[in-house]
């Protein structure tokens, strides 16, 4: 056999790998760089069940983003992690079946074409020595790590992480963490409604928390859930948030969650309290800075009062300029919020139309721009009064046929202002919802 027949035959065995290079993932670069930054904002604490999904999905990323010893680094990292996370007394087991399809596909991009094929030797010795319950589904490791990875990618992607959750779990109902992240998954599709999940989501939320008691990430979403069904939940969140500063810094500890359930269900001055208290014990994490702007954003843009003295609006403001700083990729909303929180210092509004300005000439995707257009058109009316210009903005998010909270919210409010201008009245009737 000829080396392109060779190779020609390695990649058919490749590409019919369950692993991040074979699975339907978005290689938007900008989505990539934006993922990478909240995957590292959830840490590398030791107890963490999805370590090694979180290195592998690391390891895929800077692959696409062409940083293949990094991609390495990663990958060998995961396979780590898992064997560690599962205390198995066998250095492998079929929790490596993804990260080994991963490497070999690695190798194979590298022109490695002997260690490929030995990772993909290792699948199928896997495969054998463990195969899935059912033999018509993949083993249900995968689909576990495919739920999970697919959850990073888009509320799109809902239905599709259900499913393979639900067939993970029926054929392994032992895997704790499997069992609650499906859980979450399915509560975080509510996270912009005001209304409580269904029934039977709040049943399952109730026997995760059971099942998994030390997860404050889940006792926080499950608090929240009870708080819009009218339950008092005041003294349970400054108790869970007791609970969240002992733990290690991460974007799982619940934190993000339980500042938002203090916004709506207890005030806005315990959040910021709470969020300085977190950095007061952790000055230097990034993740905790980022949890702080967004409290000043809410104290000030959503709680409009003249009680607002000048220390606030400026801690609130170099806040967001650092964290602006060291989220570099993934910054785009806080540098709407700064814009925002300028506005409606009153003094500021040259700097807020500057931010916005410099945005509008900056994003390129169709998305970020339909976000842009739309808070800019609210900034228009609300903090310029002009709301001729406010409406051509919303006009210009509706445009875009990328279907989001934005574009329905601007087509919202179009409806809500029509009879102001016949030119309104036309573009809604012409435009397809």
């Amino acid at each position: 056999m000829s080396a392109a027949q060779s190779q020609s035959t390695l990649e058919v065995k490749l590409k019919a790998l369950q692993c991040h290079f074979t699975w339907d993932i978005d290689n938007n670069r900008s989505k990539l760089v934006r993922l990478k930054e909240k995957l590292e904002d959830i840490g590398t604490e030791e107890g963490n069940s999805w370590l090694g999904h979180i290195s592998n999905l690391q390891g895929y990323i800077h692959y696409q983003l062409g940083s293949t010893e990094d991609a390495r680094r990663f990958f060998s990292g995961a396979a780590e992690a898992f064997r560690r996370s599962r205390n198995s007394d066998s250095d492998e087991g079929p929790w490596l079946l993804v990260n080994y399809g991963n490497l070999a596909w690695l190798h194979f991009h590298l022109g490695e074409q002997a260690e490929s094929q030995t990772y993909l030797s290792k699948v199928d010795t896997l495969l054998n020595k463990y195969p899935s319950p059912s033999q018509d589904e993949l083993h249900p490791e995968i689909y576990a790590e495919k739920a999970w990875t697919l959850m990073k990618f888009g509320r799109d992607r809902n239905q599709l992480v259900e499913d393979y959750f639900q067939r993970a779990i029926r054929m392994q109902p032992d895997m704790v963490e499997w069992n609650t992240s499906h859980v979450i998954a399915l509560v975080k599709a509510y996270k912009y409604i005001d209304t409580p999940v269904e029934e039977e989501i709040m049943e399952k939320l109730k026997m995760a928390k059971e099942q998994d008691p030390e997860n404050l990430y889940l006792a926080a979403h499950d608090l929240e859930q009870r708080a819009k069904k009218g339950e008092r939940i005041a003294d349970e969140a400054r108790e869970l948030a007791r609970k969240v500063l002992r733990n290690p810094v991460s974007s799982y500890s619940g934190m993000k969650v339980l500042l938002r359930v203090y916004r709506n269900y207890v005030s806005v001055d315990e959040a910021v309290d709470l969020a300085e208290e977190a950095l007061k014990k952790h000055p230097d994490e990034r993740y905790l800075k980022k949890c702080a702007a967004l409290c000043y954003r809410w104290r000030i843009v959503f709680h409009r009062d003249r009680r607002l003295n000048k220390s606030t609006i400026n801690r609130a403001i170099s806040l967001h300029k650092e964290v602006i700083s060291l989220y570099t990729h993934s910054s785009l909303l806080k540098k709407i919020s700064l814009a925002n929180i300028y506005a409606n210092s009153k003094d500021d509004l040259g700097e807020a139309e500057k931010i916005y300005q410099e945005l509008l000439e900056m994003v390129e995707e169709p998305a970020e721009i339909q976000m842009v257009y739309n808070y800019y058109a609210k900034y228009l009316a609300y903090n310029r009064k002009d709301y001729r210009r406010s409406t051509e903005y919303h006009m210009k998010a509706a445009e875009i046929p990328q279907q989001s909270y934005f574009r329905e919210n601007s087509i919202k409010l179009l409806r809500r202002n029509r009879n102001r201008s016949r030119e309104t009245e036309e573009f809604l009737a012409n435009l397809e919802v």
